[in-house]
């Protein structure tokens, strides 16, 4: 992974945002965000693809540290390098890992503020298989709770905080929900979380979102078959590879079976954030743009369905993870990497 190297963890000017409220504190709040899209990235697919393909890899030096889990698996994660300061704990989406554009600006914007930043693969994300015949997905929480637990280990009175983008975002939101009081954190952020894991599936295979589809399929195929190809009994037929030719059908023939679902319906009913955001009792930002091609707007939950101390700030515009601005391309701003954290500090300091 580019700028990583062995290690253990070391013990250890803001964009304003103009909001509205919608629906009464009594519950959680659905409020209007301040981002503006770039006018020549208004469009949503423009919005998703333009860092991944034309941002220069934004800068920061990292090491790597792995953990051992109690089932014989392990965990790497990289982190940056000042000894000091609050802890910010990333968690990417699918397929991706420290390297990803938005967690490496993230860690960048981060590490220029004064914090500490982690970013945690998912099992078999950081450029190497994991042991087990299990990987990871978008409900899977334990992992996160055992990353969290050894963060407060080493240092109980350092702020704590979590931020996640899509996948990784459905998995905090779980977590934190599942946690209630008892999660060990002080805020989290979540990122174009795709609430309803089954309506997500299916908006993918729909219009250029297929596009979107084709290329996560292309990465998640190629790496259970490489998994698995040298396994005398192994837990997945890698040889119909080929006809997982959906999300659905991945998820019905390798994510269900290697991770205890009964077919692709149940991870997605078990998974899917949505009905966790209730029982958040941490303070918790979820950044969301409607016109997100990996979902409908049906995804999006309404205020009644947040925990008070939850807020849903949405954009028209944005795409999926994107959220660029500026007035030219020589002149682009990453707007999550003013919010993010804008909002961490603010709640550090409270």
């Amino acid at each position: 992974m580019p700028g990583s190297q062995a290690m253990r963890i070391e013990p250890a000017p803001a964009g304003e945002v103009t909001t509205r409220a919608h629906e009464p504190s009594r519950c959680g709040r659905r409020v209007e965000s301040g981002f503006r899209a770039a006018w020549w990235l208004s469009s949503p697919h423009l919005q998703t693809v333009w860092p991944t393909f034309f941002r220069p890899a934004p800068k920061v030096a990292v090491r790597r540290e792995r953990l051992e889990l109690d089932d014989g698996d392990f965990i790497d994660l990289d982190s940056t390098t000042r000894r000091e300061g609050p802890r910010l704990l990333v968690l990417h989406g699918l397929e991706g890992c420290s390297g990803s554009h938005y967690v490496r600006g993230l860690l960048a914007a981060m590490h220029a503020r004064g914090w500490r930043a982690t970013a945690m693969h998912f099992r078999g994300c950081s450029g190497e298989p994991n042991r087990l015949s299990r990987t990871y997905h978008s409900g899977e929480t334990g992992d996160l709770s055992r990353v969290v637990r050894e963060l407060r280990r080493r240092e109980p009175r350092t702020p704590l905080c979590l931020a996640g983008y899509s996948l990784g975002g459905n998995v905090v939101l779980k977590w934190l929900g599942e946690e209630g009081a008892q999660a060990e954190v002080d805020a989290a952020i979540a990122v174009s979380v795709p609430f309803l894991l089954d309506v997500a599936a299916a908006r993918l295979t729909r219009g250029v979102s297929r596009v979107y589809q084709w290329y996560l399929l292309r990465l998640l195929r190629r790496r259970i078959v490489e998994k698995f190809r040298r396994w005398e009994r192994a837990p997945v037929d890698v040889s119909k590879h080929r006809s997982w030719r959906s999300m659905s059908a991945f998820d019905d023939a390798v994510t269900a079976p290697l991770h205890g679902f009964r077919d692709a319906g149940d991870y997605y009913r078990r998974s899917s954030a949505r009905r966790y955001l209730g029982t958040i009792e941490r303070p918790t930002l979820i950044l969301h743009a409607r016109d997100d091609p990996f979902m409908s707007e049906a995804v999006i939950p309404s205020a009644a369905e947040l925990s008070e101390s939850t807020t849903l700030e949405l954009s028209d515009a944005g795409g999926h993870v994107g959220f660029i601005g500026g007035s030219s391309p020589a002149e682009a701003h990453y707007w999550l990497e003013r919010r993010i954290p804008e909002f961490l500090a603010a709640r550090v300091r409270a």
